[in-house]
């Protein structure tokens, strides 16, 4: 099987599983109790003017109907407009979305790039106090409640503050991205703008990076040590090749396949924007947003939502099958 006759497969699937997820959520909003039109219209207004706005929403149609509507709106890009917001919700999405990605992506990549890395030299040590008390210390992060270790994090440097050389407390903010007498005072700079975000961004990214490299670290620890007993790692210090290659040329390659896939699916994950992180933090991302509409039973947002999350973490799971056979031409594309 050549490379695109692999890759023709594999979108087949994903066409396929997306429209599986996309029924599921579309008939899984209509049976969730609550009617979202009795949550906004006026208890005063008319049966019949309540009858029209149920069929404005298209409420007013059986829902194999209203799905067969929505596939043909969606296919022309069309995703639907908000109950509550009354605004297309691909713009909601994408008014989110930066918001998240900042986060969350940061944090993804912050940890991997210290995970990996911290996670293939403990491997290498194994049986040492170093491998010992480091292994330790991930597990305790990779098994901690976020919430709790928020508002741990929060009441050190939020509410106690984080003692400076000079003299004084700074004390990071304790809500949202941004500072509102900053952002609307015209003569702020674009400078003073990004540093207030940045800023509010210290907390929640430190969390973050704690859970999601303790999750690379130990993943690569396994991995690793998995690799370091196969023959061909034998066979190069039998060669009497240096430490250091044998350890990132031919160990390391192999080992990353699963952190590959962790990372792949780590992103993806990360634009749901972790709802209960963005809630501690009252971060403004889509993780917000999703909560919010499945409570008001507002259809179109959250499905939309969903299936578009739903989405990013299919195509993530097929760049890292395709990552795998370049890490390791042994997979082919019979997988």
């Amino acid at each position: 099987m050549t490379f695109w006759h692999y890759l023709g497969r594999k979108l087949f699937q994903l066409a396929l599983t997306t429209l599986i997820i996309v029924t599921l959520i579309f008939f899984l909003f209509r049976v969730m109790p609550g009617d979202p039109v009795k949550t906004i219209i006026d208890p005063q207004m008319p049966p019949e003017a309540r009858a029209q706005l149920r069929a404005q929403f298209g409420l007013d149609k059986p829902p194999v109907v209203q799905y067969l509507i929505f596939l043909k709106n969606a296919a022309r890009g069309n995703w639907g407009v908000s109950f509550f917001q009354q605004e297309p919700v691909f713009r909601i999405i994408m008014r989110k979305l930066p918001n998240t990605l900042l986060l969350f992506t940061s944090a993804v990549v912050l940890a991997y790039l210290i995970g990996v890395p911290i996670g293939k030299r403990i491997a290498w040590k194994r049986g040492t106090p170093t491998e010992a008390v480091v292994t330790f210390v991930g597990i305790f992060f990779y098994t901690t409640f976020l919430p709790w270790l928020a508002l741990i994090m929060i009441w050190l440097f939020a509410y106690k503050g984080i003692p400076l050389p000079w003299g004084g407390v700074l004390q990071l903010p304790l809500r949202g991205m941004m500072t509102p007498e900053i952002w609307s005072d015209p003569a702020a700079s674009a400078l003073t703008k990004g540093l207030d975000v940045a800023v509010h961004l210290l907390l929640p990214l430190f969390v973050l990076v704690l859970i999601f490299f303790a999750r690379f670290m130990l993943l690569m620890r396994s991995s690793m040590l998995d690799t370091l007993e196969e023959d061909y790692i034998v066979t190069a210090r039998a060669k009497g090749l240096e430490d250091r290659v044998i350890m990132n040329r031919h160990a390391a390659r192999n080992a990353m396949l699963p952190v590959v896939t962790a990372m792949a699916l780590s992103l993806a994950f990360s634009l749901n924007g972790g709802v209960l992180t963005e809630k501690v933090f009252s971060w403004p991302g889509l993780g917000t947003e999703l909560i919010d509409a499945v409570m008001k039973n507002d259809y179109p947002l959250a499905q939309a939502a969903f299936i578009f999350l739903a989405v990013i973490v299919l195509v993530a799971n097929l760049i890292a099958d395709i990552l795998y056979i370049f890490l390791d031409p042994r997979i082919g594309f019979e997988s």
